[in-house]
């Protein structure tokens, strides 16, 4: 089970749950990986809509890779995400936003 306030996010791959998470060290990893712009440039594309399937692999593996997983890009060319594409790039979008968001203590 993930926790939101850690700034975990769920994600299956072939039917296992692993717990997502952009810790300095993933961010720090994942803005060495990027060809061209910043982590801002991501959340702006992210924010827009204009994301690229490069950017949501990139965000996945540093997710997974901050929650201890010892892959990377190309161990998931052939698993199963659980949701497809779609459930890729949302887990992606909400890395982003736990990872840049302050909780809102009142909330909890």
């Amino acid at each position: 089970m993930s926790n939101p306030w850690a700034g975990e996010v769920a994600l299956s791959l072939d039917g296992q749950m692993h717990n997502c998470k952009l810790t300095l060290g993933a961010l720090a990893e994942l803005e060495a990986s990027l060809e061209t712009g910043t982590l801002i440039g991501m959340v702006e594309r992210f924010e827009s809509g204009q994301f690229s399937t490069r950017d949501v692999l990139a965000l996945i593996v540093a997710g997974l890779r901050g929650g201890g997983w010892q892959g990377g890009a190309v161990d998931l060319l052939s698993v199963e995400i659980a949701g497809g594409p779609v459930e890729a790039a949302r887990v992606a979008a909400e890395l982003l936003a736990r990872a840049f968001a302050v909780p809102d203590v009142a909330a909890g």
